[in-house]
């Protein structure tokens, strides 16, 4: 079973401590923070959890707490979109990777895009999910619009950090309306966790003013937009629009109502795959499967395969002139290196890996 990662941190420009955490194996990558994560929490999170987990088995990933949240330093004075920036530049530096997938979700969207036009010689792969380049008051916001955000900002200010979760709640409604009650309970109970009412407050502020718009043309590197069609959170359109700035930038709607997507949504599992495929290409189905199970032997993973083309053991036993001995005994070990419970559950990881798809 995979562990909670050790936590370490290092120091902004401006001395501020953040908190980094770097788990799993293959390609580097680094998860922009959102003002909604906790590297001690999200790992016994029905909600992050799981995507940490599958994320790990195919990447060397590191995350971190943004200043203000998590385990990184709270009493801070300066939440601008800038300081933020300064802090992904530290971990970037701090974790020693020299060429890196960048992922950048919701918040972490706008981040993602100036670190990568900053840096071009560190970003391998963008990833976006739930992306904008606007901040909601710059997208020539109506009076409605207008009273929107102050109330979202007064449901903040009044409730964040009350025992009562019921000012909460509206958040998790909007960030995952799709969701069963227990990721419902843990989402609201982390808003609190994660961040105090002041920094959740100064947060909001910087994001809803943010505007990057001018640096989407200089995103240099292979860019992939992924956007949940109805997300109550970011608009639709808004993802489109990040995704048509920058120049060859693929766009992939994903049909789900979550802004953040859950591993019961066949959503999430479109999200994992769209990642790897976008990352690995299409061309280097065999160098991602090495990458993706190097913990399984050559032959189990020419048995894997053909549990992916959906074959039994009889068939494999033939296809590989083995015993169905063997063949189960493979199945065995593939089942708990890969810490999975049925040939179900092999067929899916190995599909979102691109197995199963070739007949030769």
């Amino acid at each position: 079973m995979l562990k909670a990662p050790q936590i370490r941190f290092c120091r902004a420009s401006d001395g501020v401590r953040i908190a980094y955490a770097t788990t799993g194996k293959g390609p580097a990558m680094i998860e922009v923070a959102t003002w909604l994560n906790h590297l001690e929490f999200d790992w016994q999170s029905p909600v992050w959890r799981p995507r940490l987990v599958e994320m790990a088995k195919n990447y060397t990933m590191a995350r971190y707490d943004g200043r203000g949240c998590g385990l990184s330093d709270r009493a801070v004075q300066d939440l601008s979109f800038d300081a933020n920036l300064r802090d992904l530049e530290a971990v970037a530096d701090a974790v020693g990777f020299k060429r890196f997938i960048l992922l950048g979700c919701c918040q972490g969207s706008g981040l993602a895009i100036a670190y990568a036009a900053r840096h071009p010689e560190r970003v391998s792969n963008l990833v976006l999910y739930g992306a904008f380049a606007r901040g909601r008051l710059k997208r020539n916001p109506s009076a409605r619009d207008l009273e929107e955000a102050n109330m979202m900002l007064k449901l903040v200010e009044l409730g964040w950090g009350r025992e009562n979760p019921a000012f909460r709640q509206v958040y998790t409604t909007m960030f995952i309306p799709e969701s069963t009650p227990e990721q419902f309970r843990w989402f609201t109970d982390l808003q609190r966790m994660s961040t105090s009412p002041e920094n959740a407050l100064g947060l909001i502020r910087g994001f809803d003013a943010m505007d990057v718009t001018d640096l989407l043309p200089k995103v240099s590197c292979p860019t992939l937009v992924l956007h949940a069609r109805n997300d109550a959170r970011v608009p639709f359109g808004e993802g489109r629009m990040v995704a048509s700035s920058i120049a060859g930038a693929e766009f992939v709607p994903l049909e789900s109502r979550n802004h953040i997507l859950l591993e019961h949504q066949p959503a999430w599992k479109q999200f994992l795959a769209e990642i790897a495929r976008f990352v690995h290409g299409q061309g280097r189905a065999d160098a991602f499967e090495e990458t993706a199970f190097a913990e399984l032997t050559q032959r189990e993973r020419e048995v894997l395969e053909l549990i992916a083309r959906g074959l039994d053991n009889t068939a494999i036993a033939d296809q590989l002139s083995v015993s169905p001995k063997t063949v189960r005994n493979h199945i065995n070990g593939i089942f708990d290196k890969l810490n999975i419970p049925n040939r179900a559950q092999a067929i899916v990881r190995a599909r979102e890996a691109g197995m199963g798809t070739r007949t030769g």
